[in-house]
């Protein structure tokens, strides 16, 4: 699987339409260090909303930007901050690792993937309910600081 990360197709398509990196971050409204860090730095957008915007600016389908593993990793950012987020991206990189040199077939490693995603998701909104309420607004205090 030969894909573009999201930071390839940002760029690719940033100077498909002759845009600096300035261009675009002004035209979606955020910062430039939020264009570089996904070009660069493999980050992802927080929320949908901001794929909704690309997708105007660069002039695209919000589809091509968002592959399954970005759906993801923003579905986890929306419900459970920016911890929610780096622990899907932990587990994306852990899977990739389990897939290296193995044997599975395509179809296999995505159906394999999509359980681990749901697995996730679903032990997550189970532990919330356990959560004491306390955890919960000092949680909701750190992610309002990142």
């Amino acid at each position: 699987m030969t894909d573009m990360t999201f930071g390839e197709k940002i760029k690719t398509l940033r100077a498909q339409k002759k845009m600096s990196q300035t261009d675009l971050a002004k035209s979606i409204g955020v910062s430039l260090r939020t264009i570089r860090g996904w070009e660069v730095e493999g980050r992802y957008p927080r929320d949908r909303e901001l794929y909704n915007k690309l997708s105007n600016s660069l002039g695209c389908d919000v589809s091509y930007l968002m592959s399954d593993e970005e759906n993801f990793i923003t579905t986890a950012a929306e419900q459970y901050g920016s911890r929610g987020a780096k622990q899907a991206q932990a587990i994306l990189e852990q899977t990739a690792a389990l897939f290296a040199g193995g044997d599975l077939s395509d179809t296999d490693q995505i159906a394999f993937l999509n359980e681990i995603q749901s697995l996730y998701l679903d032990s997550k909104k189970r532990a919330k309910k356990f959560t004491p309420k306390k955890y919960l607004k000092q949680e909701k205090n750190e992610d309002d600081k990142e």
